[in-house]
């Protein structure tokens, strides 16, 4: 279960809310998943992921911890919804506040409500006092749910640092890594063996921000071919091989003048199930040539300059390091 929330640092209401669309589910759905979005991000709340057991039916410890995360990942999906719910039901305001936020102010590992209220409280003055009033409430309903969300990956953290310890090897999602390009070719691993780094974006057809940068991805991989890196794209909505999402998302590709490699994998896989805890769009990561993920991810587009600049400082690192151990 993915115990912590990704701090989303600009995000903004889609018109069109619908609370029900990411929901538990068994297979990677084609609709757009219900999101919130803005020039520099979408967010959607965690999907809560049910996996057939395989166990044997006296296993009943097994079954029961079974249970136990299925009950966890549903409260938890449950708090996400909740807190959309609060920016959905004051969407106007809150779209203000989003348009306000900076992104390099953001603390990752903070109280979400506290960053609200700070960017509340430097741009007081541009809200009435209805407006005022309805942000700290809700602020401090985010802030109590939160606190709960603080208080499950806190109870989480022993039991997942114990499976680390005996899987530290396997820990990376594009280790044993498999799927196709857009033409049917396949991929494995040696993708990333083949690159001092690859970029990988995680975005999805109907997310306006992750269309909005994938001519500066296109740009960036022609930059960075030279130096050994490698741009590669993987839209959710094309998990397991989906043909008609796929069609969409290449004719939203050519339109954009994006040429680089975009692939379908699939969804019960290890990268399946990382790009399936992903709330924020578009996201993008650095991958080194052993499969390893390098630093934190990027949220939001580098079609905006400071993101673009802070991700080459990124790639320039990985390539650095990549070199040093040769």
């Amino acid at each position: 279960m993915k115990a912590k929330k990704t701090l989303i640092s600009v995000f903004a209401l889609c018109t069109a809310f619908m609370l029900t669309a990411c929901g538990g589910k068994d297979t990677v759905s084609t609709e757009k998943p219900q999101d919130i979005q803005t020039e520099a991000g979408t967010e959607k709340p965690q999907d809560v992921q049910t996996e057939v057991s395989t166990e044997k039916p006296q296993d009943v410890q097994a079954e029961a911890g079974t249970e136990s995360t299925d009950t966890s990942s549903t409260k938890l999906d449950d708090l996400y919804q909740q807190e959309n719910q609060l920016f959905a039901d004051h969407a106007d305001v809150w779209n203000k506040v989003f348009g306000m936020m900076n992104k390099s102010t953001a603390d990752p590992s903070g109280n979400y409500a506290d960053y609200l209220a700070g960017t509340v409280e430097s741009n007081k003055d541009s809200f009435t006092e209805d407006e005022l009033k309805t942000l700290t409430d809700d602020i401090e309903a985010i802030r109590k749910i939160e606190e709960q969300i603080a208080e499950m990956a806190k109870e989480d953290t022993a039991s997942d640092n114990t499976d680390q310890e005996n899987n530290s090897e396997d820990a990376s999602p594009f280790r044993n890594f498999s799927g196709q390009d857009f033409d049917g070719n396949s991929v494995d691993e040696s993708l990333f063996s083949g690159n001092a780094v690859t970029v990988v974006n995680f975005w999805f057809t109907g997310c306006k921000p992750c269309v909005a940068e994938l001519s500066k991805l296109n740009e960036l991989n022609d930059t960075i071919k030279s130096m050994g890196g490698e741009v590669v794209g993987i839209n959710t909505e094309t998990f397991d091989g989906n043909e008609a999402a796929i069609k969409e998302a290449a004719a939203v590709l050519e339109s954009q003048g994006a040429k680089y490699r975009n692939l379908s994998i699939d969804s019960a896989s290890d990268a399946g199930k990382y790009a399936s805890d992903i709330m924020a769009f578009p996201t993008t990561i650095l991958v080194d040539r052993n499969g390893n993920i390098v630093g934190d991810p990027m949220l939001g587009g580098i079609d905006n300059q400071e993101n673009y600049d802070a991700l080459m400082k990124q790639i320039q690192s990985v390539i650095d390091a990549d070199n040093a151990n040769k």
